[in-house]
C-alpha cells in the first residue's frame, strides 16, 4: 500500500514537471514571445501533452499573457497580486485566468496570430476531452484509485500551487536584477522550468533563456539547447546577448 502511494506521488510529479516544460517552452517562450522557434513536429509534441495533462487552449492561454505584459500590475492586468490581492491571485489565479479568458475580443486583440490549424479544430480545442483521455490512461495504466490520486495531486500541484505562485508569490516576494514588478525566487524556478525567474523574464521577454546570473539556474535552458543542437529548435537572443548589443 505504501509502495503504490509513493509510486502514486512519483507519477503526479512526472505529470508535473511534463506540464510544467511543456507550459514554459511551447506555450510561454515559443507560442506567447515568439522567442523560440519549434520545429513543427516538436511543437505537437508539446500541444498534445499540454491537452492531456493540463486542456489549456494555446489561444486562450497566449492572449492572457500578453494582455499581462502590456499592463504588467497595473489597471487591466488580469491576475496582479497588487491589485486583486495576495491571496486572490495565489489561491485563486486560475479563475482570475478563466474570466479574462472569456473577455469579448481578447484573442482577436492579443492572439490573432495563433493559428487555428486542423490539430486545433479537431483535437486541442476540446479542452475537456484531453484530461479526461489523461485521466482514463492513468487509470487503466496504475488502477483505478491511485490514478485517480495521481491525477487530483497533479492538478492541484501544479493549478493551485505552481501555476498560481508565478503570477502570486513571483510578484510579491523575492529579489530583483531589472527595473520592473516582477521577482526572482531561484527554488520556485528549479521546480517551474525557469518561471520562477520571472523578474528577469519581465526584463527580457523574448529571451529564450530566464537565468541571468551563475546563481540561477533555468531547468528549460538545456533542453532548448539539446533542441537546438538536434536541429529541432532556434532561440532568439538570451539575456546576455541583449544586453551586450
Amino acid at each position: 500500500m505504501l509502495t503504490s502511494f509513493f509510486f502514486a506521488l512519483l507519477v503526479a510529479a512526472i505529470l508535473t514537471q511534463v506540464a510544467v516544460f511543456s507550459t514554459t517552452i511551447f506555450l510561454h517562450r515559443t507560442a506567447t514571445h515568439r522567442s523560440l522557434v519549434l520545429h513543427p513536429a516538436v511543437e505537437v509534441v508539446f500541444r498534445f501533452a499540454l491537452w492531456v495533462v493540463t486542456g489549456i487552449t494555446t489561444r486562450e492561454w497566449v492572449a492572457v499573457h500578453r494582455k499581462h505584459h502590456a499592463f504588467t500590475d497595473e489597471e487591466g492586468d488580469p491576475h496582479s497580486p497588487l491589485l486583486a490581492g495576495f491571496w486572490s491571485v495565489q489561491i485563486g489565479n486560475v479563475f482570475h485566468y478563466a474570466r479574462e479568458a472569456k473577455t469579448p475580443g481578447l484573442l482577436d486583440k492579443w492572439a490573432q496570430d495563433i493559428a487555428d490549424d486542423w490539430w486545433e479544430r479537431n483535437l486541442f480545442r476540446h479542452t475537456l476531452v484531453g484530461p479526461l483521455v489523461g485521466i482514463v490512461s492513468l487509470c487503466a495504466l496504475i488502477g483505478v484509485g491511485w490514478g485517480l490520486l495521481a491525477a487530483a495531486i497533479h492538478g492541484v500541484t501544479y493549478v493551485f500551487i505552481l501555476s498560481s505562485s508565478i503570477n502570486g508569490l513571483c510578484h510579491y516576494r523575492g529579489y530583483k536584477n531589472f527595473d520592473n514588478t516582477a521577482r526572482n525566487i531561484r527554488l520556485l524556478a528549479l521546480i517551474t522550468g525557469g518561471e520562477g525567474l520571472h523578474n528577469n523574464h519581465h526584463g527580457f521577454p523574448r529571451s529564450p533563456k530566464f537565468s541571468h546570473t551563475l546563481s540561477e539556474f533555468d531547468p528549460a535552458w538545456p533542453i532548448i539547447l539539446l533542441l537546438t543542437k538536434l536541429g529541432l529548435a532556434k532561440p532568439y537572443r538570451t539575456i546576455d546577448q541583449a544586453q551586450e548589443s
